[in-house]
Parts: structure tokens; sequence; C-alpha cells
């Protein structure tokens, strides 16, 4: 009863609530939930009218409050709630030069639909269009061709790296079946054989029998319809855990990292993505001591958990105009290690290589061909200390086996053989 006696919410309250449940802070590449994208969400049937103007309805708090908590409140948003221009330029991470260089030029968006916004005192009332959300997510795994980390990260007074690439024909925009494979991320045979096992699959637009084009519109309805892509809903997260004195920690969240590992324990790692305000100033004064900080784990999408013992610097952060800021985090690759399991603990040992090559021991290449050394200079010409590799700290899955294989048949690996095709070490480098 009580629930039915509560007055219905307006449009912009439900737009506040909706945009606290996108996340605090909002993530990058999500712009506020509007008034007016309620109204569309009452026209897609996921609230009720209940009053006032069609454009901005009166909801009920209730149906707020459910439709906040849904997991997939992103995708929904996305497919139901058009953008307009500085919107769509969030959505995509771009500045708003970037993207009308993207709708003028290029011509890989078009208007779904347009509204009429009065700015009274500013001009009066202003046709603005509205663009399709999820073909502005889209846009990234449907031109894999683009370098979008440098197009979200370009500075004012710099050239667009748009500006280079060539118009298309909406209405004739093709593709090969490497390009869709790049879409899908796959090689050019998997996409032959989509193509023959799924009658389905969109018939040939033009090119040759041995190189037929397909056109991208049809193609890339196929690969959502068959679940080989997905609309990114949200940015990958990086979580860096840095040490402070007293032995207390401080976590941070790096949106959409990008982690450069170094090869050469003499040069630097770098961790760059997105950050706010309030944690790029907490990284730069615990980064800005005489010998830096050190961080206790950092866990990126894809790469095992690393450490870094200390001399970790914040060497650069800048406002892109792509609604976040930028930072990069840098550290001596010597430093590196492995987070343990269960401890904030420092792998500072690994696996000493010479260099990559095709005679690597582990013969299933999971070290990534690195040919294992026979001598350490700090535990002498026995077996290393630990099985890992300077690479993206890589457990080399194959060698432990073997080796842990010969323990139990009471055998000692003979180090010897593993590199013998190698010749003698020029040059150690540990983890």
């Amino acid at each position: 009863m009580r629930a039915a006696l509560r007055g219905p919410m307006g449009a912009g309250v439900a737009a506040d609530r909706l945009t606290e449940a996108l996340g605090v802070p909002l993530p990058i590449r999500r712009p506020r939930v509007t008034a007016s994208a309620v109204g569309h969400l009452v026209n897609a049937g996921l609230l009720v009218y209940l009053g006032g103007e069609a454009e901005f309805p009166d909801v009920h708090p209730d149906q707020v409050a459910v439709l906040a908590r849904r997991r997939d409140l992103p995708a929904l948003l996305d497919r139901h709630v058009p953008l307009g221009p500085d919107q769509a330029a969030q959505r995509l991470g771009v500045r708003r030069t970037e993207f009308d260089l993207i709708v003028g030029r290029l011509g890989w968006l078009s208007p779904v639909t347009s509204v009429d916004v009065d700015y009274k005192h500013h001009g009066g009332v202003t046709t603005v269009s509205l663009y399709d959300a999820r073909e502005i997510a889209l846009l990234e795994v449907i031109r894999p061709y683009v370098d979008w980390r440098a197009v979200r990260t370009i500075t004012a007074g710099r050239r667009s790296p748009l500006a280079a690439l060539d118009p298309v024909d909406r209405e004739a925009d093709r593709v090969l079946l490497t390009e869709v494979g790049r879409m899908a991320r796959v090689g050019r045979a998997a996409v032959a054989c989509w193509r023959r096992r799924h009658s389905d699959f969109p018939a040939p637009a033009g090119g040759t029998h041995v190189h037929p084009e397909f056109d991208r519109r049809a193609v890339v309805a196929w690969l959502l319809a068959h679940a080989k892509i997905a609309v990114p809903a949200e940015a990958p997260t990086a979580s860096l855990v840095v040490a402070l004195s007293g032995g207390r920690t401080h976590r941070f969240h790096i949106e959409d990292p990008h982690l450069l590992l170094a090869d050469d324990a003499e040069r630097e790692d770098r961790l760059s993505g997105w950050s706010t305000e309030e944690d790029a100033e907490a990284l730069h004064g615990l980064t800005g001591r005489e010998w830096g900080a050190s961080v206790r784990r950092l866990t990126v999408p894809g790469t095992r958990p690393l450490a870094v013992l200390g001399d970790v610097r914040l060497v650069e952060r800048f406002q892109p105009g792509s609604g976040g800021l930028h930072v990069t985090l840098s550290w001596p690759a010597g430093l590196r290690g492995a987070a343990t399991e269960g401890s904030a603990g420092v792998a500072r040992h690994g696996v000493p290589y010479v260099r990559p090559g095709q005679e690597c021991a582990c013969r299933r290449q999971d070290c990534g061909g690195l040919v294992v050394a026979v001598w350490c200079e700090e535990h002498g010409g026995i077996a290393p200390a630990m099985e890992w590799h300077v690479g993206g700290g890589i457990r080399c899955t194959a060698l432990h086996r073997r080796r842990a294989g010969a323990e139990r048949a009471g055998t000692a690996a003979d180090w010897s053989e593993l590199t013998e095709a190698a010749g003698p070490p020029e040059v150690l480098t540990y983890i």
C-alpha cells in the first residue's frame, strides 16, 4: 500500500538515479543519463508513463530502482537511448573534433533521428542530430584498422589520426574476409569456415571469387546475431595497489589500461589509462618521493598480477578532451616481479634468459620462445629459483612440469642440455 501511495518521480530525478547506478565516479566513455533518456526508456517499455511531458515523463520510483539494479543497464541504455553529438563523442571517448570527422568527412555514422532544442537566449530553436549509441560503441570493433588509442589521446594542436583516412560510401562500404576476421579476433580461415557452415552468412557484394567483398553492415549484423562480436558496454579496469608508509596500502582503478612491458631490464615498463582527478592527485603525491612508490599488486586484464619493488612514478597526466584524465606510470623493468598468490610479496628472480629463439626448451612455447640460460650470477650453476619469465611474468608451465617429473623420478634436470643449442649466454636478465 505504501508503494502504491508514493507519488511519481520526475524524469530529472530518475535520470540522476540511473546515472548513480552506472558508477561513482561515472565511468569513462559513459555520458550522464538525461531526462530525455528517461523518455526513450518509457518508449522502450522499460518504464511506465505516469504523466507529465511525453519527452520528460514522470515514472514510478520503484521501477527506476529495479532498472538501476540491473547489471545490463549500460547495454540497455546503448540499445534504447540515442545520443547527441557531444554525448556521442564522450561515449566513443574522443574529442568532438574527432567525432565531427567521423560523421562529416569519413561517413561512418548517420543520424537516426533529431530533436529540436530551444537554447532561448543563445540562438533560439536548433535542430540537433541524434545517433545510435550501439553503432557508436561498435565503431572500435568494426573499424579495427584505426589506432583508437592514438585517437583518444591526441593532444590539442596536433593533427588527428582520422584525418589521414579515406572516406567511405556507406552504401558501398565493403570488407574482405581478412578484415571480418579482425573484427571477430579470428583468422581468415575461421571466417571462411563460417561462410561454408552457415547458410545465412551474407552473400558477396563484389570482389572476385578468390577475394570476395561483403557489405560491412550486413557482416556486422551477422556477427552480432551469431555472438561472434559484442557491443562493448564498459571499458576494462586495472586494479593498482600502492604501498604506503606504515604498511598501509591504497587501491586505485585505471580504466582502459595499456600495459607495455619492456623486454630489457635496463628499460622501463609503462602503464597508461584513464583516472579521476582525485586518484591522479593521490598517485602524484605517492610517487613524488625521492625513491618513488612501490606497487604491491597490479592486476591488468590479460596479464598475470605483477608487483614492483619501488621507484614507480607518475610521468604524465593530461586531459585530451575525451571525458577523462589520462595518466601514465613508469618503473624500471628490472624491479618488476610476480605478485605471489595470497601475499603482497615480490618475486625478485626468475628464469634467466638469453634471447628469444626457436631452440627454447619449452616445446609448447608457453614462455614465448625465451632461451633458458645455464648459469645464474646469484645462484651459480644451479636451477633458477623460480619458473617466471620477464615477458609479462608468465609461468613457464611446460618447463615446470618437466622439472617436477624429473624430481619425482629421482633424477636431476640436466640444464646444460636445455641450452646447448643456444651457445654461451651474452646477457642475462632477471626479474
